[in-house]
């Protein structure tokens, strides 16, 4: 079988800090993070070590993946704006070239019923009641409400939840999928697998829990209560549903970090088990594979959990690309996942139906270092005051905040992003420089005004404020039954 025509598998993570990762070993004095699946992974392929989301929160950004879009041209700004099959992306390319293409798991797409680019959705989950968190898009400071009850969840710690009983079927179906294939047509075919690890609620299998215990976790940096003070725009964001606040002690708060890392560790298995039945099914050698995640999560960092926005923990995410013809490297060239949307429809000899700022990352893997390159994030959503926006250029990050002052950083010299370069006049060019790259994709303030006026008629169709306010899920989307 030809590169062309070989298969692809796509494995598709919720909330995996790019980090959090054995494998991501330029990161000093990290956890020791257990994922030897995913490191054996990356040492046979492609680890992309600048890899980021379109938008840090699920939904706009697993939209503008199915469309090879960025947000502001979908216009599906948050959580309830979920991906309804338009604008047509690299399924639906897949679909007119006749590739057999289906998913298994997680998308977060509006319902099961939409044309989204998928010939059949094996269990899939969807934003909740089709409509998603209307109350999170209630954005303005004095009428939005906070996070009823605690977004990680009520329990934190060893033991199953809802979402680990879901991420065990979605595994188990994809499994029998690859076997049941293997008897079928040797014609290729493409296969999502959305798993929701390491999504919050942080209730984690008491085996991957014990991995890291809550004396070897390392202090979390830039903590408020050491003194830094969050950016203006991070403080207001946060305060919507802080939950770093709603802790009962600090051994809970340890517990949580032990839990999300032991969520990494759960996925890891969980890639582990897929793997291996790939090759079982004797797909090995005509399969590609890509590992990437929807966004980061800040784990304790500045004080913040979740996502939301723009720093490496948030909008920074692993990818990595293994299979024949693909020689292990290791690229640092930044990348999106939009990126990943036109090497889907790349690998398979087509494209989008419309342009998409995205490349194959298998090209721009192939080529030198390139420190020209720009990815771009935005962020329209839950507790945002504002949008933001960054822009990611060779070494140096620029997150533009409308209404307030911006951050700039040299992640060569400073990958923490412990220091603030933007009021510097040493790097008044830079700064120029970055910010004529973000006008280039799109004027903030007028994207900023679209996305509220977008979101207030939406509320309007909704009934207003009152209504908005009760529909969609108070915390993490409820997964679909699954029957046994």
């Amino acid at each position: 079988m030809s590169e062309k025509s070989s298969n692809l598998l796509l494995i598709v993570s919720d909330e995996h800090q790019s980090r959090a990762m054995g494998c991501a070993v330029e990161w000093a004095n990290k956890l020791d993070i257990k994922t030897p699946n995913l490191d054996r992974l990356a040492a046979r392929g492609i680890r992309f070590t600048n890899a980021y989301t379109p938008s840090p929160i699920c939904v706009p950004a697993r939209a503008s993946f199915a469309s090879g879009q960025y947000v502001h041209v979908n216009r599906l700004w948050d959580n309830a704006m979920p991906y309804s099959g338009k604008p047509k992306g690299w399924g639906h390319a897949l679909q007119e070239k006749g590739v057999t293409v289906e998913s298994i798991g997680k998308l977060h797409y509006r319902s099961d019923e939409d044309p989204a680019g998928f010939d059949v959705e094996h269990i899939p989950m969807q934003v909740a009641g089709g409509v998603g968190m209307v109350w999170a898009s209630i954005r303005k400071e004095e009428e939005r409400v906070s996070v009823p009850g605690r977004m990680l969840g009520d329990y934190i710690g060893p033991g199953h939840s809802k979402y680990t009983e879901y991420d065990e079927a979605v595994v188990s179906r994809t499994i029998k999928w690859l076997h049941d294939r293997s008897h079928m047509s040797s014609d290729p075919w493409c296969l999502y697998v959305g798993l929701v690890a390491p999504h919050f609620p942080l209730v984690v299998p008491p085996e991957f829990f014990e991995l890291y215990p809550l004396d070897e976790l390392p202090e979390v940096k830039q903590h408020p209560a050491k003194g830094y003070i969050r950016h203006p725009w991070v403080e207001k964001q946060n305060a919507m549903g802080s939950s770093e606040d709603k802790f009962k002690n600090e051994e809970e708060r340890l517990t949580a970090m032990a839990s999300y890392y032991g969520l990494c560790s759960w996925l890891d298995y969980n890639v582990g088990r897929i793997l291996k039945a790939l090759d079982e099914a004797g797909f090995r050698d005509n399969t590609t594979i890509i590992y990437t995640s929807d966004h980061g999560d800040n784990v304790g960092a500045r004080g913040l959990w979740g996502k939301s926005n723009m720093y490496e923990e948030s909008a920074a995410i692993p990818m990595i690309m293994s299979g024949p013809h693909l020689a292990p490297s290791i690229c640092h060239t930044p990348v999106s996942w939009i990126d990943v949307s036109a090497t889907i429809a790349e690998h398979f000899g087509t494209s989008l139906s419309c342009d998409t700022p995205g490349s194959s990352i298998k090209d721009i893997a192939s080529m030198p270092y390139d420190p020209e390159r720009v990815v771009f994030s935005e962020y329209h959503a839950a507790g945002a005051v504002s949008g933001a926006f960054m822009v990611r250029k060779g070494a140096w990050k620029y997150i533009h905040y409308v209404g307030f002052e911006p951050e700039l950083f040299n992640l060569k010299d400073d990958p923490e992003e412990l220091q603030n370069l933007a009021h510097s006049a040493e790097f008044v060019l830079k700064l120029e420089e970055l910010n004529a790259e973000l006008q280039s994709i799109c004027d903030p303030e007028e994207t900023d005004a679209l996305a509220h006026a977008d979101q207030a008629a939406m509320i309007e169709r909704y009934g207003g404020r009152e209504a908005a306010l009760k529909l969609g899920a108070p915390a993490a989307t409820p997964p679909p039954e699954i029957s046994t």
